[in-house]
């Protein structure tokens, strides 16, 4: 029979490669680990160091007063520090332990070595020399071993624990939704933007088969997973594979996305997972919508003034007809009108795409609101015999600091609105001064605006139903007034409150105001 302290010697060990097989929790194995050591070396307090790439870091203690370890801290991360091999911070370890203890305690050092790389240290503090017989140091290096062995397998769980959560969090913070499929094409996991497209939790799709939640309304644009694999995908070509289509939802209506497979292959070349991206592609589609819509609308709203255009001037320059002059003053107007017309199509158009690449400048100066606007209603009232324009501001209005034209733009086409959209009746542009903003409405007394309509009466191109078959327009004009109104620091809205007829209003904020 072994002796008793060869015995617990051997149980020391044991315990040591339990805590390699049994505990990957760092700060768990570092306690057991110094426990186990300073029992095994008679010792009264310990610690255990770890090295990094940059310091030496107390990562265990046990025994050791505050205040020596608040001093031994900062003293291990030290640059000077961090370059010293096991030998010399034994040396140094061992020479503050005796002063700190004014030579009661010695203190002994055990590397903790793996793949050739020391990674820490364990320092048992002692109140006798280092004497070790030849079994003792043999026990103590196995011990080392593996307790080096359990410090690394632990460190590289809590790395591995670190990458997950990393991952997990890119994951879920990426705005395209995200499928992890296993080879079986099990879905092992999806992100939070993909529970939004599909209207489905994680909880609900986990392990469900692909093909029971990627469901099409209609045939998609591309090959699909399926096809793709029945053609040898991604074995023989390991190329992304994209498809696009109306994916069906758990409620409706349909989403249309388009979907990314990357394969994800074992060093074999046999498939691991499939990573699979799904993005909502509505923006882009009612962009392509958007841009079908304004090529048909400024194609006919350009064509119009220009087939007008060039009816009359032929028709006047037509040698075997003699016209009187009132025929062509009124031929001449029409003509100057559709120019007119055509002018300011384009011009809203070019704004348009001055917005869309970076915004308007403006140029700001002192102008009187009031006085604008019985401009606008003085110019419009010509135009119109069946409406009424009035204007009703307050005396002692503020002077605006703001560009005139622009805000004139804004007037005119809520005017021009006000006279297309409503038969007849009074059209009112008044004025009033709030504590931190003055308000311009424009009302009228048609019809009104539809509440189907509201939501979207501001984008660009948007043409109400009505609008479309009764009157002319590319769907700029209020685009414009918005972006003009926004630019300024103010805002625009549809005044829903209003009893009758539609009633726009915008803002100004009180920094651009100065009173006179």
């Amino acid at each position: 029979m072994l002796p008793d302290f060869r015995v617990r010697q051997r149980d020391y060990l044991l315990e040591i490669t339990r805590a390699i097989t049994q505990e990957l929790d760092l700060q768990k194995v570092l306690k057991r680990i110094l426990r186990i050591s300073i029992e095994m070396l008679a010792g009264q307090a310990g610690l255990i160091a770890l090295k990094d790439a940059h310091a030496w870091q107390v990562a265990a203690a046990h025994g050791i007063p505050a205040a020596f370890l608040r001093y031994l801290e900062p003293l291990l991360a030290d640059e000077s520090v961090s370059t010293l091999d096991v030998e010399e911070l034994n040396r140094m370890l061992k020479e503050l332990t005796y002063t700190a203890s004014q030579g009661l305690l010695n203190g002994t050092a055990i590397s903790l070595v793996t793949h050739g790389q020391v990674i820490g240290v364990i320092f048992i503090f002692r109140s006798y020399t280092d004497l070790f017989s030849s079994n003792d140091q043999q026990l103590l290096q196995s011990f080392a071993d593996q307790a080096a062995i359990a410090v690394f397998n632990a460190r590289l769980y809590s790395q591995i624990i670190i990458e997950k959560q990393r991952l997990d969090a890119l994951i879920d913070s990426a705005a395209d939704g995200i499928i992890i499929l296993n080879a079986d094409h099990s879905i092992e996991r999806v992100n939070d933007a993909f529970e939004r497209i599909c209207g489905r939790t994680d909880d609900q799709v986990r392990s469900k088969h692909h093909d029971e939640v990627i469901q099409w309304a209609r045939k998609p644009d591309g090959m699909t997973l399926e096809k793709a694999e029945a053609h040898g995908w991604p074995i023989t070509n390991q190329a992304h594979l994209y498809v696009e289509g109306d994916l069906k939802r758990a409620e409706p209506p349909n989403v249309p996305v388009g979907i990314t497979y990357a394969p994800l292959l074992t060093p074999d070349g046999q498939v691991r997972n499939i990573i699979v991206t799904v993005r909502d592609i509505t923006h882009f589609r009612n962009a392509d919508e958007m841009k079908a819509t304004f090529i048909s609308v400024v194609s006919h709203e350009l064509k119009t003034p220009v087939a007008l255009i060039k009816g009359y001037a032929s028709t006047l320059r037509r040698d075997d007809a003699r016209w009187d002059k009132h025929v062509i003053q009124d031929s001449l107007a029409v003509i100057e009108d559709e120019a007119d017309r055509l002018t300011h199509m384009i011009e809203d158009l070019l704004d348009a795409s001055r917005l869309q690449a970076g915004g308007l400048t403006l140029n700001r100066t002192d102008f009187s609101l009031p006085d604008l606007a019985a401009r606008m209603v003085e110019r419009f009232q010509t135009q119109t015999k069946k409406h009424k324009l009035v204007v009703d501001f307050p005396e002692l209005f503020p002077i605006v600091m703001a560009d005139e034209t622009r805000v004139g733009q804004v007037l005119s086409n809520l005017i021009s609105n006000a006279i297309k959209y409503s038969p007849k009746g009074e059209i009112r542009v008044s004025g009033a001064v709030r504590i931190d903003q003055v308000v311009i409405t424009v009302s009228d007394e048609g019809p009104g605006i539809d509440p189907h309509d509201m939501p979207h009466i501001f984008d660009r191109f948007y043409r109400s139903d009505t609008a479309v078959r009764k009157t002319k327009g590319a769907g700029l004009g209020l685009y414009l007034a918005r972006a003009i109104i926004e630019a300024h620091g103010g805002r625009i809205w549809i005044d829903q409150s209003h009893g009758s007829g539609a009633r726009i209003c915008f803002s100004l904020p009180i920094e651009t105001l100065r009173v006179k």
